[in-house]
């Protein structure tokens, strides 16, 4: 292998041109600082004695050394710019278009990186555009010539600086005043303004260029440099050990990675690179290695969208412009970073009352609805935290992005969300770029609305990456062109298949590779070859390497990258790693397509006797008898789900309602009332409880209209009730009932009605046809609930009321003797709970109608095991 060799030879050239140990007259550009370390070293082994280093530095930073007379206009004051040009001239109105200002924005640094000048004349430029397209002039190629040209001639006749002009003078600056003898290390071709620079470096002062390429291939430098053959076995010897694994999904790749880390750390590597080209398996493996306490140094990074820190400032916003949705509310009042200048204990049990209250009373959105709802003082403090934070951030109104970003300031520090950031690492430099960007843009006096300030902010965090830099491992998570000129002690090229390497190298630029051609600018086979260069530089210097990819993807067949098929198809030997697949079968991960069905039975386990609930609601018995395992999960183990918040109504609101207004409608109106007033009675009250609803959903009309339809049959229905002898007695009561020592049935009944020789009947309403009612009531004891608040109410006739047609209002009721059947269901209650006190486990018996809408399905994973077992009452 070639890596003591290339720096043996490097730093030979330094010491034979100069003599140590005085070198620090000597300029050194370096790819990247890794770098620094082993050059250093094989000076000091070369030099025999102790010597004074050269300045290694990089191109960026030892630009920044140079002052200039004129400050560079920010990128952010740049984007904010192009954004106002695109929307002064009313282009791309349906477009996001800043996401268009960033692409353009990138056309004028490319085209300024290049020295390139677009033709003064708009027209001489689209007839340029015609020719590289091949195509007539129309409509569409004129408005994106007039684009670019208009734009274009904006930026450049500003008179500002922009960052790639100021990189560009600092470096003319550096070849105007050259003296040092500078040595430069490459893997690829120079870009233009670095290519510039050496060349007039060399007019005035010694310059050596190292290129890889050179010296991994001993081919000449001009063949090097113009290279743009496919990667060969015939450029260069192979790593030494070089291997190939084709995994078979997702997670067969990322446990290979895992592993194979693993069995390199064991063998006392002490510095692995993971060259992730696949970011999705980098996630994967490296969630692997942590879980393994195995810490890794990410070098990538993640974009700022991506992270918890943006993630509250993101849903903070969105919360703000969409009146407070319960879903943004909740999740924004979850995240650690906000009320982070209170108790861990206060902000958790604020957030848990107002999920229990928002799911209670079925309430969306609006803020102030909260607080009305609100009972606890910690629930009223953490709301009122809420608005007195939105107050800076008015949605219907405009500042400028530095005021907005102030305001968010006000905002986030009302939220405490401040006080976390200054905690995290990541919120420490997010607070650091805020201030930034403020302070870029304090100059820029353009006035945006919430909606487009909000879409730049969310654009900017896209763009802004963090690394943490805390981290120190042997295993280093990092990207192709990181590793030029590294040496490391194995490297795992991860995700190397044909869509990932090279990847899409054109993808976001601005025009095709003609018209970039025409132009002058970098065309896509000029950045494909740059990672090749890289690839190649990375086999030279490095004697371990593992490729890994999928070889199948969703049971489709997914090709290796094609430079690295040409390398396997240029050697006699079989590059597949064989060590790794037995060690998967030892560990159990096996091939996605090789899994075999996993052994599952149908759960039954056992209560203990202790966990047992002392109370039975008749809902919790009905759940009992469908499926022993659901009252298992949902009553015994406590895992029952909280009522999510319905957004669109439906039945359950309307019969909510329909309770609500009959209730207070036998509470409130004599029964010996004429038919036509309690007529409007009715309707009055209807209308009071539906005006309520439609506040909070318009919908509720169509509901209301519908009861209106069916209170003529409601009164009709009553009115036989009355004529039968039975009188209103009671709505909404409680009762409770001693089944045994131990257990408590308990209910609330909709309403109790009454005769004069004491006769009890109890009602319940429910807003299903009369089918459905008499299908729950077909088999005797399969539906408990007439039947429990029979027993509980001590009534000798119970029925369902059905509420659910407009022509006629029925009762539904059992065919059994009401007392018998409320005793057999007493007892057969008090006898599986004498079961359960002694071990009779609770199997997930229900059927498929049971199980269709069951919250607990995931839990007992029904499909996955075999038939069997029961219930034994």
């Amino acid at each position: 292998m070639f890596e003591s060799g290339s720096y043996d030879r490097l730093a030979g050239r330094i010491l034979d041109d100069h003599a140590p140990p005085d070198l620090r007259h000597i300029v050194v550009l370096l790819p990247n600082y890794h770098v620094a370390q082993p050059l250093a070293q094989r000076l000091a082994v070369l030099a025999g004695r102790p010597v004074l280093m050269p300045q290694l530095t990089t191109f960026t930073d030892w630009v920044q050394s140079v002052p200039l007379a004129q400050s560079p206009v920010p990128d952010s004051a740049r984007l904010a710019a192009l954004y106002q040009a695109l929307r002064r001239q009313g282009w791309f109105e349906q477009a996001d278009r800043w996401a268009l200002a960033g692409e353009l924005l990138d056309l004028m640094d490319e085209l300024t990186r290049e020295h390139l000048a677009l033709p003064q004349d708009e027209d001489a430029f689209l007839a340029q555009l015609e020719q590289a397209y091949q195509a007539r002039s129309n409509r569409a190629l004129q408005f994106e010539a007039r684009v670019v040209h208009e734009l274009w001639r904006a930026m450049s006749g500003s008179g500002g600086l922009d960052a790639v002009a100021a990189y560009q003078q600092r470096l003319a600056l550096l070849a105007a005043q050259a003296s040092a003898p500078l040595y430069v290390l490459i893997t690829s071709d120079l870009a233009t303004p670095e290519r510039r620079f050496l060349e007039a470096y060399a007019e005035r002062a010694p310059v050596r260029v190292f290129d890889l390429r050179v010296l991994a291939t001993g081919e000449s430098a001009a063949q090097a440099l113009s290279s743009s053959n496919p990667l060969t076995t015939h450029d260069y010897q192979l790593p030494t050990a070089f291997f190939l694994f084709p995994a078979q999904g997702l997670e067969h790749e990322a446990q290979a990675a895992d592993v194979q880390i693993r069995r390199w750390l064991l063998a006392g590597k002490r510095s692995i690179a993971v060259v992730a080209q696949d970011r999705l398996v980098a996630r994967r493996v490296r969630a692997l290695l942590e879980r393994a306490q195995i810490l890794v140094q990410d070098e990538t990074g993640w974009t700022f969208a991506t992270l918890a820190v943006s993630a509250v400032l993101m849903r903070w916003l969105e919360a703000v412009q969409g009146d407070f949705y319960y879903q943004d509310v909740l999740d924004l009042m979850k995240s650690p970073f906000v009320y982070a200048d209170q108790p861990a204990a206060e902000r958790k049990q604020a957030v848990y009352q107002l999920e229990r209250l928002l799911r209670e009373h079925q309430v969306a959105s609006r803020l102030e609805e909260y607080q009305r709802l609100a009972e606890s003082e910690v629930l009223r403090h953490a709301l009122l935290r809420l608005q007195q934070a939105a107050q800076p951030l008015p949605t219907g109104r405009e500042f400028t992005l530095a005021g907005w970003l102030e305001r968010l300031e006000q905002s986030l520090d009302s939220l405490g969300v401040l006080t976390g950031w200054a905690q995290d690492a990541a919120g420490r430099e997010l607070l650091q770029l805020l201030a930034d960007w403020r302070e870029e843009l304090a100059d820029d006096r353009s006035r945006f609305s919430f909606g487009e300030w909000r879409r730049w902010l969310a654009q900017q965090l896209d763009l802004a990456t963090f690394r943490d830099t805390s981290v120190e491992s042997p295993v280093v998570f990092t990207h192709l062109a990181a590793t030029r000129w590294r040496v490391f002690d194995a490297v795992l090229l991860l995700g190397c298949d044909a869509d990932h390497l090279p990847g899409k190298a054109g993808a976001g630029q601005w025009f095709n590779d003609a018209v970039r051609g025409a132009i002058g600018l970098p065309m896509t086979a000029h950045k494909i070859r740059q990672v090749q260069d890289d690839l190649r530089g990375l086999l030279a210097l490095n004697d371990t390497v593992l490729v890994t990819w999928q070889e199948t993807k969703n049971g489709e067949p997914n090709l290796l990258s094609p430079w690295l098929e040409l390398l396997r198809a240029g050697v006699a030997d079989d590059l597949t790693e064989r060590e790794l697949a037995p060690l998967l079968e030892l560990a159990h991960v096996q091939p996605e397509a090789s899994v075999p069905p996993q052994p599952h039975h149908m759960p039954r386990p056992a209560a203990p006797a202790a966990l047992l609930p002392p109370r039975i609601s008749p809902s919790g018995y009905n759940t009992l008898m469908a499926c022993p395992y659901q009252y298992y999960a949902r009553y015994i183990l406590r895992l029952d789900d909280l009522d999510e918040v319905r957004e669109a109504l439906d039945k359950r609101d309307y019969g909510a309602w329909v309770h609500k207004i009959l209730e207070r409608f036998h509470r409130d109106i004599p029964s010996d009332m004429p038919r036509d007033q309690r007529a409007a009675a009715l309707a009055r009250l209807s209308d009071e409880v539906f005006a309520e609803a439609v506040q909070h959903d318009f919908l509720a009309h169509g509901w209301r209209v519908r009861w209106q339809a069916q209170q003529a049959a409601y009164l009709d229905w009553q009115l036989e009730n009355e004529a039968a002898g039975w009188r209103f007695a009671a709505a909404e009561q409680g009762y409770q009932l001693a089944v045994n020592d131990d257990l408590l049935l308990h209910g609330r009944l909709d309403r109790l009605d009454t005769q004069a020789d004491g006769a009890r009947r109890v009602l319940d309403y429910k807003t299903k046809d009369k089918a459905s009612l008499n299908g729950l009531l077909k088999h005797p004891g399969e539906d408990v609930q007439l039947a429990s608040y029979a027993a509980l109410s001590l009534a000798t006739a119970a029925a369902f009321v059905s509420l659910d047609d407009s022509k006629a209002v029925v009762g539904v009721q059992p065919e059994q003797d009401l007392p018998d059947l409320a005793g057999q269901n007493l007892a057969r209650l008090k006898e599986i709970f004498g079961q359960l006190r002694v071990g009779q486990p609770l199997p997930a018996n229900g059927v498929d109608k049971v199980c269709e809408y069951c919250a607990m399905k995931g839990l007992c994973r029904k499909g996955w095991w075999a038939e069997g077992g029961g219930f034994n009452v």
